[in-house]
C-alpha cells in the first residue's frame, strides 16, 4: 500500500522517536523513506543575513538527515535524503507531490521553545495542505505507539472527507490484519436546551446509525467485517479519545477538510484536535478542498 514514505525531520528528540515507527512501517511495505531536512529561510533571522546562516542550516539539516539515514540502512530500509531551503510546510507538500510520496509521517511537535512551536505549525499546516495521507504522533510519554496496528479506529460522519478516511484506513487495516472499528458520534451539546427531547435524539441516533452502516457496507464490499459503534457526547474528539481508551486502539484514521485562501492558526476540525491530543497516532486523509 505504501511504497514510499516522506519523513520530514528537524533532529528533535520527538522526531527522533517517531522514526523508529516510520522504519517499522517502511519494513511492513517493503518502502523506501525519504528523509528531508528544510531550512528554514523565511524567518525574518535568516532572511536578513543570509550567507553564513543558511549555510550552518543547511549543515545541520545535512547532519540530521545522515543520521537518519544510518539508522534507517542498517534496518535495511532504502533511504534517500535531502535538504532544501524554503517555508517547512510547502516544501514538505510540494516534495510528497513531486516524489509521488504515498504516506507523510510526522511528529505533531519537535524542540522545545521556539523550534516546538515551529515543528508544530509546520505539521499542523501540512495536515491540512497535503494531498497524500499524514500520519501523525505525538512523541510524549502519555501516548502507546505499536506496530503492526491491531486494532484501527474510523470515525465517521458520512461526508466526503470520511469516506476518504474509510478507503485509506480499511487498505491500512487490511495490510496489518488489524480489526476495524467504525465510530459515529452525536455531539449533543449542539442540541441546546432541548438536547433531552425524545424525537431530537431518536432522529439523531437514527442518522448516526444509518452512517455506520453505509460505512459497514463499503468495507464488506472489501472483504472486511468491522464492528460497529454510536456514541453521543459533548465532544466528539473526547468521546474518540475514550472510545480509543476503552478499545484498546492502536490507530485513527479520519478525514479531514483541504482549505484554500486564509490559513487559520487556530484548528477547529475535529481531526486536527485529534493530531494535537489523541493517545495514539492518527493518519488524516484529506477530503475534497473547499473554499
Amino acid at each position: 500500500m505504501f511504497d514510499k514514505l516522506l519523513f520530514p525531520t528537524d533532529g528533535s528528540d520527538g522526531a527522533t522517536a517517531v522514526f523508529d515507527h516510520v522504519l517499522d512501517v517502511a519494513e511492513a511495505h517493503d518502502a523506501t523513506v525519504h528523509v528531508l531536512n528544510v531550512a528554514d529561510t523565511t524567518r525574518d533571522s535568516v532572511t536578513q543575513i543570509r550567507g553564513q546562516v543558511v549555510d550552518a542550516l543547511e549543515q545541520s539539516g545535512a547532519e540530521t538527515v545522515r543520521e537518519a539515514a544510518t539508522r534507517g540502512r542498517d534496518r535495511g530500509v532504502p533511504i534517500v535524503t535531502e535538504v532544501l531551503q524554503g517555508e517547512p510546510y510547502r516544501t514538505i507538500v510540494d516534495y510528497a507531490e513531486t516524489y509521488d510520496i504515498d504516506l507523510v509521517v510526522m511528529p505533531t511537535h519537535g524542540r522545545r521553545g521556539l523550534q516546538r512551536f515551529l515543528l508544530g505549525s509546520t505539521t499542523e499546516r501540512v495536515v491540512r495542505r497535503s494531498e497524500v495521507p499524514v500520519l501523525t504522533i505525538r512523541p510524549d510519554d502519555d501516548v502507546t505507539v505499536r506496530y503492526p496496528y491491531r486494532t484501527v479506529l474510523i470515525p465517521t460522519d458520512g461526508s466526503d472527507p470520511a469516506n476518504a478516511a474509510l478507503d485509506v484506513g480499511f487498505g491500512v487495516a487490511d495490510a496489518a490484519g488489524a480489526a476495524v472499528h467504525l465510530l459515529s458520534v452525536v455531539d449533543v451539546t449542539s442540541l441546546g436546551v432541548d438536547v433531552r427531547a425524545d424525537i431530537q435524539v431518536d432522529a439523531l441516533e437514527e442518522s448516526a446509525n444509518e452512517i455506520v452502516e453505509t460505512a459497514a457496507e463499503r468495507a464488506s464490499a472489501v472483504g472486511i467485517d468491522p464492528t460497529t459503534a454510536v456514541e453521543f457526547g459533548g465532544s466528539i474528539p473526547r468521546v474518540i479519545r475514550t472510545y480509543v481508551a476503552d478499545h484498546d486502539v492502536d490507530l485513527v484514521v479520519v478525514g479531514t477538510h483541504g482549505r484554500t485562501g486564509f490559513d487559520r492558526y487556530v484548528l477547529g476540525s475535529v481531526a486536527e484536535a485529534l493530531v494535537r491530543t489523541a493517545p495514539v497516532p492518527v493518519l488524516t486523509a484529506r477530503g475534497p478542498v473547499s473554499e
